[in-house]
């Protein structure tokens, strides 16, 4: 199975925006064993933002550009470092590809992309994709890797998509604000009354939200890649996941996965 794994910054840091060092240590064990396992694995992890702030020692995500892309810069060599000792420890070699929008609108590129992640998983080794945002910046402002992962889903043909968020998946109301809210465990079809129940981000550190999944949704429910959201604070969840228990929530216009 070809499988995509996205990682959002509230799974990988604290509310400070340091490394959550325990959590990362068991994703990376985790997915290491996924490909033992004969999985091909593609990472895309945010956090380097998030990280740099940390890094930095702000005491907030910054708003303007160039504080972001100083941020990133710090943070993104932090995050590879991290994944590169913490998979060489299971014998797994990573590589990094940063993403800008050209890289996947431009047929030239987007191919050269696909040719290098295609390859990398033949020799492999396990590819950890991010925004380049060190340099990018409508990218910043308006694109999540939701969509991204989603993107890399589809360019490489990937039989499933995992969202591991702050989130356990998709819900009938907010379940910070309402009580009686209860999760919805399959979504076959993507309708007016699926998209009126995203809301927004609850964490102030990541850029996503339900509404950006549910774009990550329809790119791999179009293309037959089933997709599932589930809570990263639980990185255990991902074994359930591939073993067919219920987890999250499953994007599919088929049978769970």
């Amino acid at each position: 199975m070809r499988i995509v794994i996205k990682i959002g910054t509230s799974t990988l840091a604290h509310p400070t925006g340091h490394l959550n060092i325990r959590r990362v240590e068991e994703i990376c064990k985790i997915i290491s064993d996924i490909k033992n396992a004969g999985h091909q694995v593609i990472l895309v992890s945010s956090g380097a933002i998030g990280m740099g702030v940390g890094k930095l020692g702000l005491r907030s995500r910054p708003t303007d550009i160039p504080t972001k892309q100083a941020a990133a810069s710090v943070g993104q060599c932090e995050l590879m470092y991290t994944y590169d000792m913490l998979f060489a420890n299971y014998n797994h070699t990573v590589a990094q590809l940063l993403i800008t929008g050209d890289d996947v609108e431009n047929d030239t590129r987007h191919q050269n992309f696909c040719n290098t992640l295609n390859r990398l998983l033949e020799l492999d080794a396990l590819p950890i994709l991010n925004e380049n945002d060190t340099v990018a910046t409508n990218e910043i402002v308006i694109g999540d890797n939701d969509t991204l992962a989603a993107i890399v889903a589809q360019s490489v043909n990937a039989d499933l998509l995992i969202l591991l968020s702050d989130i356990d998946g998709l819900y009938s109301a907010d379940p910070h604000t309402d009580p009686n809210a209860t999760l919805i465990h399959q979504v076959s079809e993507l309708n007016d009354e699926i998209y009126a129940l995203a809301g927004v981000s609850s964490s102030n550190q990541g850029t996503g939200g339900m509404v950006t999944k549910l774009h990550a949704a329809k790119i791999c429910m179009d293309c037959g890649c089933t997709m599932v959201i589930a809570n990263g604070s639980h990185p255990a969840y991902l074994y359930d996941i591939l073993d067919g228990k219920p987890v999250g929530t499953v994007f599919s216009e088929g049978a769970c996965v």
